[in-house]
């Protein structure tokens, strides 16, 4: 007979007189694991495409903009990552043609990466994939998906984030 391995955690920390931390730690577990059988899906969604999901990110960023063109350090700013992701991601799609870097015009010390017509198209097939296999249907009703992305959106204002 197979048992949730939180439920029991939970159970434990309890047993242990972690009583007011329990439920912290079931929810914080709950959420790492839901992220990682996420990641599992998005990557199978996006492993023929050679891509990804930090690369799809900044491709699907990069083609919303009209000039298919932003400053890298706006990049990471939107993508809410540190500018040393950022780079990595940006060195494999420039190597997979799908990017291109230049300076900027007006300023010489800022790096633009540019969208080219390789990643425009993958970006879309990707986005294709990740709708159906993914966004979709992510594993909770309509109704449900909604509550969880209020409830997220509240927590991660409760942990500072600016919204």
């Amino acid at each position: 007979m197979s048992r949730d391995p939180i439920t029991d955690a939970h159970r434990q920390w309890v047993a242990h007189g972690w009583d007011d931390a329990a439920d912290g730690m079931a929810m914080v577990t709950s959420v790492v694991r839901v992220q990682q059988l996420l990641m599992e899906r998005i990557d199978a969604a996006l492993r023929p495409l050679d891509l990804t999901f930090a690369r799809y990110e900044v491709l699907r960023l990069l083609s919303f903009v009209r000039s298919g063109e932003l400053p890298m350090a706006r990049l990471g700013s939107l993508l809410q990552v540190h500018p040393t992701s950022v780079t990595s991601a940006v060195t494999r799609l420039e190597r997979q043609g799908h990017v291109e870097r230049r300076r900027g015009q007006d300023d010489g010390r800022v790096v633009l990466a540019t969208i080219t017509t390789s990643g425009r198209d993958v970006v879309e097939r990707a986005t294709d994939a990740l709708n159906a296999h993914v966004f979709t249907e992510p594993g909770l009703p309509a109704d449900e998906v909604r509550r969880l992305t209020e409830a997220l959106t509240s927590l991660r204002a409760g942990l500072g984030e600016q919204l």
